[in-house]
Formats: C-alpha cells, sequence, structure tokens
C-alpha cells in the first residue's frame, strides 16, 4: 500500500470533484461534500495555510471509498 502524502485541502478536493462529489454547504472552515448517486459525504477541513496530515487524508478518502493507489496517482 503506498503512503498517503501529506496534501494542501484543494488538492483533495480536486480529487473529490473528479470522483462525483458535489459541494453540499459550508459550515465556518469545513467543507461538505456529497456523492448524489452513491450517497456519501465527506468533510474537509478547509484552514488556511494548513495542510490535511496523513491520518484525516487518508479517513476522507476511506470515507469516500476512493483507494490510495487512485489518488496517490490522480494528485
Amino acid at each position: 500500500m503506498p503512503r498517503v502524502p501529506a496534501v494542501t485541502p484543494r488538492k483533495l478536493i480536486k480529487v473529490l470533484k473528479k470522483n462525483g462529489f458535489v459541494l453540499h454547504r459550508i459550515t465556518g472552515g469545513h467543507h461538505i461534500y456529497i456523492h448524489p448517486e452513491k450517497r456519501l459525504s465527506v468533510t474537509v477541513p478547509v484552514h488556511r495555510g494548513r495542510d490535511l496530515g496523513r491520518g484525516i487524508t487518508l479517513s476522507i478518502l476511506k470515507d469516500a471509498q476512493i483507494p490510495i493507489k487512485e489518488f496517490v496517482n490522480n494528485k
């Protein structure tokens, strides 16, 4: 299994949108994305100047059902 890199919220959001997720709402510094067909939702913390850690990135990818290999290749 490839190692999950620390990424910016924008890069993660780009991958989510590529996989069919759409922005549902913004609450403070958190963007909530939903996938209309799979009925999944994920929350991405968007804080200016801060990258997402490996743990939160992995957790969001698991919730979105996006394989890690696909994320690393499409990043």
